[in-house]
This record gives C-alpha cells, sequence and structure tokens, in this order.
C-alpha cells in the first residue's frame, strides 16, 4: 500500500496550490495530491470570471483585504516568471445615480486604506477615455485589476508541484478517512473505488465537496453548502465600436445583496461576457441552465 507524508485532496487551484507550496517549502516530504475528476480544475476553478482583484471591496485590516492585495501582487509575478498570459485590463466601479455618489466615495476610501495601488476617482468625462461606450455621473478606476485563465494557472501549478518531486493522482475519490493502526501512517484514506493510501496528514480542499469531505472526516455537517449558479450572457460583437469593452466595468454594489451586480467582464479568449445572476442550482457542480441531481436537490431540501 502507498504511503506519503502528506495527502491533498482536491485538484482545484487551492488544493494544488497548498501541494506545491508544501512541496516547495519542505523538499523532503512525500506530498501525494488526489483528485476526483480525470483533469485538474474542472470544477470551481474552471468556471468562474477570471477576474484578478485588486482589493477594493473588502474592510481594512481585514484578512480578505490582506490577501487579495497580495495575492494580485503575486498572481502577476507567477505568470511574469512562468510567461503565463494574463491581460491587466483595469477596471472601472461606475456610478449612474447620484445616490450611489455616498457609497462610491466609501469604496474610494477604502481603497486607498487598503492600499490598492493607483486607484483614481474619475469624473463622467474621464471615464469615457477609458472606455467610450461607458456613461456615469463618476467611477472609481484600478488600472491594476486584471483578468486571467485560473484554469490555465491552476495546471501550471500542478506542472510544477510535480517538478517538485509531488505526484498527482486523477480519477481518485476519497470517501472514506480512517484510522489505519499504524503509528507512522496513521490516517487510510479510501476512495470510491476501494483504492487505499496511507498517510501521516491530510488536507482536505474539496471546494463544492468540502461539507461533504469535512463530515467524512469526523467534522460537524455545519456549515452546509448551498450551490447557487451564477449565469452569463456573451456580447455578440465584442470588437464592435458600440459594443467595445476595454475593460471590466461594474456597478456601485447595493448593500441589500451579497454580490458585486451584474458587470462586464472580458475574457482570455477576446470574448465579453455580462453577468452574473444568482440562481439556485439543483446539482452541486452543475454548470448547465438545466443541470439537475435528485441527490443534491434533496440534500438541499433537507439540509444535510
Amino acid at each position: 500500500m502507498q504511503k506519503v507524508d502528506c495527502l491533498i485532496v482536491g485538484g482545484g487551484i487551492l488544493g494544488v496550490a497548498v501541494a506545491r507550496h508544501l512541496q516547495s517549502t519542505f523538499s523532503h516530504l512525500k506530498c501525494l495530491l488526489v483528485e476526483k475528476e480525470n483533469i485538474l480544475a474542472k470544477h470551481q476553478t474552471g468556471h468562474n470570471s477570471g477576474v484578478i482583484h485588486a482589493g477594493i471591496y473588502y474592510k481594512t485590516g481585514s484578512l480578505k483585504a490582506n490577501l487579495c492585495i497580495e495575492g494580485l501582487k503575486r498572481i502577476y509575478e507567477y505568470c511574469d516568471a512562468n510567461h503565463l498570459p494574463y491581460k491587466k485590463c483595469g477596471k472601472l466601479i461606475v456610478a449612474v445615480e447620484r445616490d450611489q455618489l455616498g457609497r462610491l466615495d466609501n469604496l474610494y476610501r477604502q481603497a486607498t486604506e487598503n492600499g490598492v495601488q493607483d486607484i483614481k476617482m474619475l469624473d463622467s468625462k474621464q471615464i469615457r477615455e477609458i472606455e467610450p461606450n461607458c456613461r456615469g455621473i463618476r467611477a472609481l478606476h484600478s488600472p491594476h485589476t486584471g483578468i486571467v485563465d485560473y484554469g490555465l494557472l491552476c495546471r501550471h501549478f500542478g506542472k510544477t508541484f510535480e517538478q517538485l518531486g509531488g505526484r498527482i493522482v486523477l480519477n481518485f475519490e476519497a470517501e472514506k478517512f480512517l484510522s489505519s493502526g499504524d503509528a507512522s501512517y496513521p490516517i487510510l484514506i479510501k476512495s470510491k473505488t476501494n483504492s487505499a493510501i496511507l498517510s501521516r496528514y491530510v488536507i482536505t480542499c474539496g471546494g463544492l465537496q468540502a461539507d461533504k469531505l469535512a463530515i467524512a472526516c469526523g467534522g460537524s455537517k455545519h456549515p452546509t453548502i448551498v450551490p447557487f449558479r451564477g449565469d452569463y450572457l456573451k456580447l455578440k460583437n465584442p470588437n464592435k465600436d458600440t459594443l467595445k469593452v476595454n475593460g471590466n466595468i461594474y456597478p456601485v454594489p447595493d448593500p441589500r445583496f451579497p454580490f458585486l451586480g451584474v458587470h462586464f467582464t472580458p475574457r482570455m479568449d477576446g470574448s465579453v461576457w455580462l453577468g452574473p445572476n444568482a440562481v439556485l442550482s439543483m446539482k452541486r457542480e452543475g454548470y448547465g441552465l438545466f443541470d439537475f441531481n435528485i441527490r443534491d436537490t434533496i440534500d438541499h431540501a433537507l439540509n444535510r
């Protein structure tokens, strides 16, 4: 039976980044990452808008704010060092109504306190200089906000993890975490196909399956993941002058809702998305309009 020092469960960007960091920092360790799918980054990492946020929205001094500021810097550094594509296309947060100006001022003050680089307040004329098709009273401009393909970034993390000596096993869906009776390798991990691995330590980074993995490891069933899906529209002719969007264009967030609002997001492939909404999903890993799973739906209805 295979024995490892540390087993990481989950091949999304968080799991692969953790694995890479461990192998890089502790080169003597034998680290193994297992992923239930046949590729890395198949779920949340590969299903997002790809924005590299600058740290505008988070409370000053919070962990989220600090990580966002540092994360933007490190993503650009990593992409430059490894010749991975990204676009530093910038971002506007646009006020179109007078009653939004106070909230925009608060965002500007918070972004400045957070240390967001080169953040500026623009008037209506300056907005059109950056986005000719955009109209607003005032806007915040974050020139260092960008976009990247996080799936590509994740898979590169995986490649460097393996180059450092780590191993990745795909099609391994971890199901049981048991006591092995071996003092040196105390954790026995079994997959749904009954493959088994012994490990000294286990780190789970299960994304949409995180609550189920927590229960399998002996943890509480709360909190429970309630999956919501965001749908986007795609502009038909994004290069047409009257539709051209140069960078991210966001509204001023409405405090009544727990998301940033419908926005324009350019993509690495040249397309432009408009969205998202927020729709209760009837399948944990369902990304299509009509995706449905009876087990997931029942679990959600019973909150289990």
